[in-house]
């Protein structure tokens, strides 16, 4: 029984892990061998496309085209970084001291105040783009990265992830920290922080791999150009460049899979104390 299970689950499993697969032949196949594959569907071509899974002939010429001879590329690479460096930052700012004076402190309208936060939450972006782009524009901040870094800066999920991991900590070690001595900052910073490492380890996974895939926002805030991110290089590639395509889509996919794999085990955590009901 356990070797039906495992040969279903491997099945499964090899269906998603494909389009990587897909991608990662895609990027060593050269410009004839892949158009001849996609060219039903790139060039509007008669029949159905194909692939393979290994290409008959590998190069790694697209890597060098995309690596050495594509400046725009290494342009909106910057981009991207800047972007989710500075939202990953003030999430950290912002967010951090949020979720703990959600979790450790008592005020008035406190559980409506997190009712609002979990609301923002869960709305898609297009329900907040309108007043997202009027406030941004009375900002004069439009056109610049800014218009893209404040929104997700003040995002409420991370919020949300760490304030589950603060609540966590035992009431009894915050008032012994207390009976010692030691003041609300330094109970955050000596107390609250280390014990809620795995929570900020978690938000901060969850927002690189947000941040570094972002589209509607750069294409609604952002009309020049050279202040694109790296997710927005390749809807501007057609056939001929196909295989510069697969190889950036592999480039692009790396530092995800890096984050990824390194806190993988924060981030089941965080999807773990995200399910937990309020």
């Amino acid at each position: 029984m356990k070797k039906v299970i495992l040969v279903i689950l491997g099945f499964f499993a090899l269906l998603a892990a494909y389009p990587v697969l897909f991608l990662a032949a895609g990027s060593l196949m050269g410009k004839q061998e892949l158009a001849g594959y996609l060219a039903p569907v790139l060039a509007k071509g008669g029949g159905y496309a194909a692939f393979r899974l290994f290409p008959m002939y590998p190069t790694l010429r697209a890597y060098v085209e995309l690596l050495l001879d594509s400046p725009g590329y290494f342009i909106m690479f910057w981009n991207s970084v800047r972007i989710t460096a500075g939202i990953l930052l003030g999430q950290l700012l912002a967010g951090v001291p949020a979720a703990w004076g959600f979790a450790r402190f008592e005020f008035p309208f406190k559980r409506a105040v997190f009712t609002v936060y979990v609301t923002l939450m869960m709305m898609p972006f297009q329900v907040t783009m309108l007043s997202n782009y009027l406030v941004l524009d009375q900002m004069g901040l439009m056109d610049t990265l800014w218009a893209v870094i404040l929104p997700g800066a003040f995002s409420t999920f991370p919020v949300f992830i760490m304030y589950r991991f603060f609540t966590g900590i035992p009431e009894a070690v915050v008032e012994s920290a207390r009976i010692d001595g030691a003041g609300e900052w330094k109970i955050f910073l000596h107390l609250g922080l280390p014990l809620g490492s795995g929570g900020i380890c978690s938000a901060m996974v969850l927002g690189f791999l947000e941040c570094w895939n972002l589209i509607e926002q750069p294409l609604t805030f952002l009309k020049n150009k050279e202040l694109w991110p790296l997710s927005l290089y390749l809807p501007d590639i057609g056939l001929l460049e196909a295989p510069a395509a697969f190889a950036a889509s592999v480039v692009v996919l790396l530092p995800a899979l890096f984050i990824f794999l390194g806190g993988q085990d924060y981030l089941e955590q965080g999807i773990v104390a995200a399910a937990v009901k309020e």
